[in-house]
């Protein structure tokens, strides 16, 4: 009788756990969470792809990964990947639209150029700005402008955080990635949501939305501009168009969105207690000098 040898199950190695930085500074919570890309089959991922109309979703999804900002009030602003990506056209693929005839002569190899049993935008692009919730936020046009000036003042960083949500190569015709970076300093903090997505030889496109609140207000800013060009018409060398922080300040403007996040009804004396600590700390030393930072503009 032939000797029954053991069945061995090989155990995956377990996930690390994710990296938590929290912060509170006057009536605001800010939270950071960076994770482990999502598996590539399992529950999880068929819970992620079930909420979203894509037919395929980028390579690397950090599902587990969050920038949160809260009032002690309740109201607030998070960043996350699901929420990016409900915002990508799930029917159109605008790209071949857009840049049609350079799209066909540059990649008429690419898989997806004859895909016409699903269409949809493959690049990622999306016009998401965060996800608002609490009650009573009021979202409103305004002509008021985050200061760039005031960002470039010297100033102690209290928090920064650099969070990544997507990123795709696009099968290796270039790339679309999005994260969002925040720093807060005494009297105000600054939110840089960005995606960069490049198609080699055709075009460049970049999405900012800038969030800015000073301590001394009862509103958020937010600006949402869209910004890009056939690579051809920049005239400009491989590197600068490859680098997000460089291509950004030559690509024109396509349009452009100024709003006003309003806040609900504050009790006076939270709103007080803000002012006097971000006084207060003006002074305070050992924290990280704003020159330390990378200025996103």
């Amino acid at each position: 009788m032939a000797e029954t040898k053991p069945h061995v199950v090989m155990a995956s190695a377990p996930r690390p756990e994710p990296e938590k930085s929290e912060f509170w500074y006057g009536p605001w919570s800010y939270k950071a969470v960076k994770s482990h890309i999502l598996e590539s089959e399992g529950p999880a991922r068929e819970r992620f792809e079930g909420s979203l109309e894509l037919p395929q979703v980028p390579e690397m999804i950090f599902a587990g990964n969050i920038l949160r900002i809260q009032h002690t009030c309740g109201f607030g602003v998070e960043f996350n990947c699901l929420d990016a990506l409900k915002r990508v056209d799930p029917h159109n693929d605008h790209l071949k639209v857009a840049a049609s005839q350079a799209w066909k002569e540059a990649r008429s190899d690419c898989e997806h150029i004859n895909e016409v049993v699903k269409p949809f935008d493959w690049t990622y692009t999306t016009d998401y700005k965060g996800t608002l919730f609490g009650d009573g936020l009021q979202v409103e046009g305004t002509t008021e402008r985050i200061d760039m000036e005031k960002l470039k003042l010297r100033e102690k960083i209290h928090f920064y955080d650099d969070v990544m949500l997507f990123e795709d190569e696009l099968s290796d015709n270039g790339t679309s990635v999005m994260s969002v970076k925040i720093r807060v300093m005494p009297s105000s903090f600054f939110i840089l949501l960005r995606q960069y997505m490049r198609v080699d030889s055709v075009i460049v496109r970049v999405l900012d939305t800038r969030l800015y609140h000073e301590a001394k207000n009862n509103y958020i800013l937010r600006e949402h501009t869209c910004k890009d060009s056939k690579i051809d018409d920049l005239k400009a060398p491989i590197n600068v168009i490859c680098d997000p922080n460089e291509v950004a300040q030559i690509l024109p403007v396509r349009n452009e969105l100024f709003e006003k996040i309003v806040f609900p009804e504050i009790e006076q004396e939270i709103k007080t207690e803000a002012n006097e600590t971000a006084t207060e700390d003006q002074e305070s030393g050992d924290m990280v000098d704003s020159e330390s930072v990378e200025t996103d503009r």
